[in-house]
């Protein structure tokens, strides 16, 4: 129970939270860096996918070459980087095995949604004179959107948990709190840390299934 109270009395306090060091300017980067790892592994990831289900040719050999990165531990990848001309490039190695960690459930998902679109539907479409563009647009994609929206919060959760090893090769974020409290052995720190990260994941969930919501194709036609 004492660290509880104790983990209550860092998050409740306002010089916890102040100052370069302090928790806004943590969240702040950890924000920064998941961001913009999001953004390139979606420009990667989605394109690709999203056509290779369109024409239906090549997509089981990008996935399994996508899922071979869940088997490559990020931090190993990051260390290979910080040992690399790039570990002078402040967050970019960071951003980069963030993006590699991202791909894989952005890209699966995206492929099966589009492959998993019945097929007969497909043909109607087809039957009614679409173009492979309108077909692509104004069929596949909206009965895909599903799935696409489920590998993206997917990956953007487990994004935001593993941009707390930035703080292992001494980068920003929320992870140099719980890095912060080991290493003056301030149990509460490192639970206060984890929390945040916590907090923090749950809230993305949240507002990506609210979009998801808002903006389903599904939804508009009911």
């Amino acid at each position: 129970m004492d660290v509880l109270a104790d983990t209550w009395t860092w998050l409740t306090s306002g010089a916890n939270w102040s100052g370069e060091g302090g928790a806004w300017h943590r969240l702040g980067e950890h924000l920064y860096v998941t961001g913009v790892a999001m953004v390139l592994a979606c420009a990667i990831a989605l394109p690709v996918a999203l056509w290779l289900g369109h024409v239906g040719r090549g997509g089981a050999l990008a996935v399994n070459l996508s899922n071979v990165g869940r088997a490559v531990p990020v931090f190993a990848v990051l260390a290979l980087f910080m040992v690399s001309p790039l570990r002078s490039a402040g967050y970019v190695p960071t951003i980069i095995a963030l993006v590699l960690f991202a791909v894989p459930p952005l890209l699966t998902n995206a492929f099966v949604g589009m492959r998993e679109v019945d097929r007969a539907v497909v043909e109607a479409a087809r039957g009614m004179g679409m173009s492979g563009g309108q077909l692509f647009v104004r069929v596949e994609l909206p009965l895909a959107y599903p799935m696409v929206m489920t590998g993206l919060r997917s990956a953007a959760v487990q994004v935001v948990a593993t941009a707390t090893i930035a703080a292992m090769v001494g980068q920003g974020g929320l992870g140099r709190i719980i890095t912060a409290g080991f290493n003056t052995y301030d149990t509460a720190q490192v639970v206060a840390g984890a929390l945040l990260v916590a907090v923090l994941a749950l809230l993305v969930e949240a507002v990506l299934v609210a979009v998801d919501r808002l903006f389903s194709p599904l939804r508009k036609t009911v």
